[in-house]
């Protein structure tokens, strides 16, 4: 993990957050390789689960809601974490994290300092709250979204007014959410403020197991096709006294962490017709759903597919991440499928002290920008430059020598193999295209 995280600020993948003025615990930057890893993953999940569906709408939903919406959705009085402290070293816990109840303290020990001496658990809401306006009274409080799923909910009138929409049907949203955790750490795995991707999937209640197992299959099959090993999942269901108070029937695709075995990565949760009802007794709106059919008003219900941008980022660095000697040399490979690669195809001169190689692998570069996204690097010997690009994950390194002036063609290194390859500069679109899928 140390190694991850090392590589991650050294590479420009992750900065730690407010870094200059001591960091602010538990937040971080996405650096310029990181936030084309994000972005790759992101369009990624929104191809599969909404462009290549017919039953999915996609949603952005604002941050900031009106109050009411979350004493409606039951996370004012439902949304809790139970707080407990050590008395020895004054590190602060999750009751659920050192116990097996969610009430009371079950002959557990202090992870940090081994002592079973704790204060007394204390109630916890997990929503940052803030105020509108210039005034800060109770009347003006909001808070910041501790998930996007209420967004979801109280559009689902307007989808179906706009669309008419027929069941089963979806609404997808990527966004931002926040959690004043007690607990954080682990670098990225959980944070203040994360990004979801999630998906409000409407059903009838008869077909809830059903689509339940679809989406298991659903999940499971994009996230192994981030270039994930089998052996590194599994799914564990939710014990009674863990579910949410939505929740009926909640299910974790859980990933092998390197920090610590195998951790919740993404919740898949049956929400039964809990929110749309209580949406519409609060809001005094008829958010019933009627049948195109036989016009039969009732409530959907809801399977509910949940992904973490920053643990699904986390998950796939772990899994590319590779070291190996050559020739004696330590190598560190980002082994990232091509698809996912934040950078496509890197260009360098043999020599930068040449202008005629410059000149030349300019062009190039110039040839191949509109297609992938391409790096220059002339810095240094060509040797360092590959196992620079390396760190960066880039699949392929395009080096213009002596050769290519007489020839027109080029040397291609490839990222995994480091087999090099002459190619035409001519035929370098169609080559790249085919192996960067």
């Amino acid at each position: 993990m140390e190694k991850i995280v090392s590589l991650c600020k050294r590479r420009g993948f992750i900065y730690p957050g407010s870094d200059i003025y001591g960091g602010l615990a538990n937040t971080f930057d996405f650096g310029p390789l990181g936030v084309e890893l994000k972005n790759n993953i992101l369009r990624n999940w929104w191809k599969r689960f909404v462009h290549d569906r017919d039953d999915m709408y996609g949603l952005d939903g604002g941050i900031m809601m009106n109050p009411k919406i979350w004493e409606a959705s039951g996370h004012i009085r439902g949304f809790i974490d139970v707080l407990v402290e050590c008395k020895k070293c004054h590190h602060r816990f999750r009751l659920d994290e050192i116990g097996n109840s969610k009430s009371k303290i079950l002959n557990s020990k202090c992870p940090k300092c081994g002592s079973d001496q704790f204060t007394t658990p204390k109630k916890f809401v997990p929503m940052f709250k803030t105020f509108i306006g210039s005034v800060e009274d109770s009347s003006s409080i909001t808070y910041l979204r501790p998930e996007t799923a209420q967004t979801i909910f109280v559009n689902f009138k307007n989808i179906i007014d706009s669309f008419h929409s027929e069941i089963p049907f979806g609404i997808a949203q990527i966004g931002k959410a926040f959690r004043n955790e007690i607990t954080l750490g682990n670098f990225i795995f959980r944070k203040l403020e994360f990004e979801q991707m999630e998906v409000e999937y409407f059903i009838k209640e008869k077909d809830w197991e059903k689509y339940f197992e679809y989406w298991k299959k659903e999940m499971e099959e994009w996230f192994l096709g981030l270039g994930i090993k089998k052996k590194n999942i599994r799914w564990r269901e939710h014990k009674k006294d863990e579910l949410s108070h939505y929740s009926k029937h909640t299910e974790d695709l859980e990933y092998n962490f390197p920090f610590g075995g195998f951790k919740e990565l993404y919740g898949l949760a049956y929400r039964t017709d809990f929110d749309l009802k209580n949406h519409s007794e609060k809001s005094g709106k008829d958010l019933r759903y009627a049948d195109l059919e036989t016009g039969e008003k009732f409530f959907p219900h809801v399977v509910e597919p949940s992904f973490g941008l920053e643990r699904t980022m986390l998950a796939v660095l772990s899994e590319a991440y590779y070291e190996e000697k050559v020739k004696g040399i330590k190598r560190i490979v980002m082994k990232f499928k091509p698809g996912l690669a934040p950078i496509k195809v890197a260009v360098f001169p043999l020599l930068a002290n040449k202008p005629d190689l410059v000149k030349k692998a300019r062009q190039v570069y110039e040839l191949i920008r509109p297609h992938f996204l391409a790096m220059w690097d002339d810095r240094g010997n060509i040797g360092k430059r590959y196992y620079a690009q390396d760190e960066a994950g880039t699949p392929f390194c395009i080096t213009i020598d002596f050769d290519t002036l007489e020839k027109d063609d080029a040397t291609v290194r490839d990222r995994d193999s480091m087999k090099q390859t002459r190619v035409k500069i001519g035929e370098l679109i169609e080559y790249l295209r085919e192996k960067l899928i």
